[in-house]
């Protein structure tokens, strides 16, 4: 192993849901989200970290239960520690003290392969809560391993771990913990002297898996056919268990002392309600009307004070810079495209902000506990539930956590409906548009906009739910799948460290959308700003009205196909730039409204509201507005979305067969909507 002491690299390994995310930002200084469920790490994330004058590299491995791989993110898990061996020095196991024996099933597999281990014991108070007393220093020397016990959420015993890997504390087991089976071990030994392998658990490892594992290949061909015969993977891998679990036994009752009798804690009283086949449905669905109510409630002051301030900055240049081009661009371009997408961060913030809280109480554990049985008949299972509810802060990252559903059947579909959901990018066209066509009205005490808005996300997800049960009959299957997981105890949420976390993303969303809006912004001012000229010697004239601009007659010449859906050409100039990213159809009209307008201080909605068409209609109806719902509730309109369903796929035609089923819904959706409505 190398031991640099200028430069080392370690590995980040544990159970799904015991701290190591948290524990890699508290080292690394980053801010990666954790969550109080498995499947929120699903590739290997790369840190650093200085101490002493020593540049530490971390490697935060997804969680997993065991060496043996059921998933994608466990495969790569799996792969990265036996493979990249000679390259790290040493794995620093993360292991919670609620869940001691399933924690060590891993743990000493890692052992068996002969790699050194720092054990940090995590949570060990909420242990004492429970009545569960753990004798450290004895399961130290059990171990043969450095224990150092830490409380992530509260940066504490992350100082000793520093200096443990600064030292390379990391220690090798004494003697392998698990004994090869007899009738196996001939078999083992004639590979081991057809190879340069020393290590027996290694290739036992090998001979029990079904799945690619370290090289698979290289073994099987010293494997002759009788042999092959005898190896059923899945048998050797419950031998396995079954005798490691029967060691681990022997020293959790060593280790482990639990009070006779204690008080029931908060935890199981409220799982009474929770995860109630009846009332835990109930409770969800008043913390999301809550949760959307609070986004327009809240958000309602800071909007204003941001909407104000762009209408001042547009003023401002427009009085300041000198008549022409440049001013045109700034003042009725530039910053009323990028104030249209920063004026909906406050929302944007909330939202993130209240479902971080949720989970990292542990209450989202719980919900995909209860929607596993409502996702069964559909072809999904409670593991879904995980991207399906990221994807509410966006579909990228939601799509890639798929990794950790083990059934490759649940795990396409799940990709394939995820878009449905309602992401962040989705809301500032959700929020115009319902502050254009919904009244301020309440109904027992709730606005009419937060019950539209809840309505919005409760569309996506049912539309998810009806195509992942008509892709239940499309794609073929083989085999069962179960969920099986821990519920976590409640925690009081760490809110300024989720606001952290909140601000970061509200900062991405701004930087992400306002390059995007920028560019937009300038692109839609220039093709408005010149137009076709009836002087047969020039080809473009300046300074055009809008209605004669090259950008309406863009737009009127896509008009005859949108018009039965109810919008007229700017909005189809709004629509085909959003296909880059939905947020952008707000800047694009921003952008529109500004141009050519003679009163730079009416709030952007407010030019909205009172558009007319050349009849004296009003633009933006009721029918209209809910048509532009439809279509965004539906369209499959974002171009990193569609990469990163092919990356996780590998599939050119469930990649187009989502986007074209998608947008084809969606412009049918909302023809029908506004054909009824309007």
């Amino acid at each position: 192993m190398p031991q640099n002491t200028s430069k080392k690299q370690i590995l980040l390994v544990g159970n799904p849901n015991v701290g190591k995310s948290t524990v890699f930002n508290h080292l690394c200084n980053k801010t990666q989200k954790t969550g109080n469920y498995a499947g929120v790490t699903v590739a290997s994330h790369l840190g650093k970290y200085s101490y002493k004058n020593e540049d530490v590299e971390v490697v935060d491995l997804p969680g997993s239960y065991s060496i043996y791989p059921t998933s994608e993110d466990e495969a790569i898990f799996s792969k990265f520690l036996i493979e990249e061996q000679e390259e790290y020095s040493g794995v620093v196991y993360m292991l919670e003290a609620l869940s001691i024996k399933r924690g060590l099933l891993l743990f000493q597999q890692i052992q068996d392969l002969g790699i050194p281990v720092i054990l940090v014991v995590n949570q060990i108070d909420q242990s004492e809560r429970r009545g569960v007393t753990l004798e450290v220093e004895k399961l130290a020397e059990l171990l043969n391993v450095k224990i150092i016990r830490t409380n992530a959420k509260k940066n504490i015993g992350l100082d000793e771990l520093r200096e443990s890997i600064f030292n390379n504390e990391f220690r090798k087991a004494s003697q392998v913990s698990f004994e090869i089976p007899l009738e196996q071990k001939g078999l083992i030994f004639k590979i081991l002297s057809n190879t340069k392998e020393h290590n027996q658990y290694k290739v036992w490892t090998l001979l029990a898996s079904d799945t690619y594992l370290g090289k698979l290949e290289s073994v099987e061909e010293k494997i002759s056919k009788e042999d092959a015969k005898c190896l059923v993977p899945k048998r050797l891998q419950t031998q396995e268990t079954i005798r490691r679990y029967q060691n681990i036994d022997k020293i959790i009752s060593q280790v482990v002392h639990k009070k006779a009798q204690f008080k029931e804690l908060l935890t199981e009283k409220l799982d009474r309600v929770l995860v109630h086949p009846f009332w835990g449905y109930v409770v969800f669905a008043v913390i999301i009307l809550l949760l959307f109510q609070s986004v327009f409630f809240l958000a309602e002051y800071p909007m204003g004070w941001i909407e104000e301030t762009f209408l001042w900055l547009a003023k401002t240049a427009n009085e300041i810079l000198p008549e022409g081009p440049i001013n045109s661009l700034i003042s009725s371009g530039i910053i009323p495209g990028i104030g249209g997408i920063i004026i909906f961060a406050p929302q944007i913030g909330i939202l993130l902000y209240f479902l971080y809280l949720l989970e990292d109480s542990g209450y989202m554990s719980r919900v995909v506990f209860l929607m596993d049985r409502l996702l069964r008949p559909f072809g999904l299972n409670g593991k879904s539930i995980v991207p399906l509810v990221s994807g509410t802060a966006c579909a990228i990252p939601a799509i890639m956590s798929t990794r950790n559903i083990e059934n490759v059947k649940e795990r396409l579909i799940t990709i394939l409906v995820t878009p449905f959901m309602t992401c962040a990018a989705r809301l500032p066209v959700y929020s115009i548009i319902i502050g254009l066509v919904i009244s301020d009205d309440t109904f027992l005490g709730i606005n009419h906009k937060a019950i539209a808005l809840m309505a919005m996300y409760l569309l996506g997800f049912a539309m998810s739910m009806v195509a992942a049960f008509i892709l239940k009959f499309v794609i073929k299957n083989k085999g069962k799948t179960f969920l099986v997981m821990d519920l976590p105890t409640y925690k009081m949420p760490l809110f300024g460290y989720d606001f952290k976390l909140v601000l970061g993303k509200v900062w991405e969303f701004i930087t992400g959308a306002g390059k995007i809006i920028f560019l937009v912004s300038i692109v839609i001012w220039f093709f408005s700003y010149i137009g076709p000229t009836t002087n047969d010697k020039d080809f473009v004239s300046t300074d055009v009205t809008l209605q004669n601009s090259y950008l309406a007659k863009m737009g009127k010449t896509i008009e005859p196909a949108i018009a039965p859906l109810g919008y007229d050409w700017k909005m189809g100039v709004g629509i085909l730039t959003s296909f880059v990213a939905r947020e952008v159809f707000v800047g694009t009209m921003s952008t529109l409204y500004s141009l050519g307008d003679d009163e730079p201080e009416t709030k952007i909605i407010d030019k909205m509201r009172n558009d007319k068409k050349p009849n004296g209609e009003p633009v933006f109806t009721f029918a209209t507005g809910l048509s532009i719902l439809i279509f965004y509730a539906f369209a499959m309109q974002c171009v990193s979305t569609i990469a990163v369903v092919y990356k996780e796929t590998k599939s050119w035609k469930w990649t187009i067969i989502q986007a074209s089923a998608m947008s084809v819904l969606a412009y049918f959706a909302s023809l029908i909507v506004y054909q009824i409505f309007k």
